[in-house]
């Protein structure tokens, strides 16, 4: 479903990813672990046009995506959960969810599209009219996941899910990003610091290092492995 060939991306002369290769078949969960500066983000900001590549190629069900605009992207049904949520501060619930559905024109589908927001996230439908800046983080996080939701994504980039959200709503997130797969068939991209976390939800996994992928395997191999153990497990 998604082809990157080769990637390269640069901050002016600092080089943040060096040619990278991967691949995400349709259907499945795909993480990206690794450090701090690894380039996990720059990837999938490039990924979603956010950023350009110095090199390289991105396909997305067979189609050159390399220098598209982000909304020419979303329109193709890839769609981009950023990492610190991103969400309008200054809007409601519901203000929120409705910029989501921008380039969505049928309002049947824009109303199925917020019926299931509500149904995986329900918190969201009984803060609806509330400013979306009040919002706990974990409640951004599945407002910053509903957004993305309401464009009718093929397939979601999800930077740091967990991040600055209370234990006790992680494991509530990482739940409903396993159903948000497994009963719509999303595809997903996923990028969390929590590499536990990480491979337990997903089929296979990337390992990278200062911009180059150093491992990758299926996510229940690579959490035996000793040296990705003791690297990013804890031992």
């Amino acid at each position: 479903m998604l082809k990157v060939t080769d990637l390269s991306v640069s901050y002016g002369a600092i080089s943040a990813v060096s040619g990278i290769s991967f691949t995400i078949e349709q259907g499945s969960i795909v993480t990206l672990i690794g450090g701090n500066g690894a380039g996990k983000t720059t990837t999938l900001r490039t990924i979603s046009g956010l950023l350009r590549p110095r090199a390289g190629r991105i396909e997305f069900l067979g189609e050159d995506l390399t220098r598209l605009a982000p909304h020419q992207i979303v329109a193709r049904g890839l769609c981009h959960v950023p990492e610190g949520r991103m969400i309008f501060s200054n809007l409601t619930v519901d203000e929120n969810l409705t910029m989501g559905a921008y380039l969505q024109t049928d309002p049947a589908r824009i109303a199925r599209n917020r019926d299931y927001v509500f149904s995986v996230f329900p918190r969201l439908q009984e803060r609806i009219r509330q400013m979306a800046g009040t919002l706990s983080g974990g409640e951004q996080q599945m407002l910053a996941i509903s957004r993305a939701l309401m464009g009718s994504p093929k397939f979601l980039l999800l930077d740091e899910p967990s991040l600055g959200i209370a234990p006790r709503l992680i494991s509530t997130i990482f739940e409903k990003i396993v159903e948000i797969n497994r009963d719509h068939g999303i595809t997903i991209l996923l990028v969390e610091q929590n590499a536990n976390l990480a491979l337990e939800v997903s089929r296979h996994a990337y390992v990278l290092e200062t911009g180059r992928i150093v491992m990758q395997g299926e996510s229940r191999q690579l959490r035996a492995d000793p040296q990705l153990r003791a690297t990013y497990l804890g031992g």
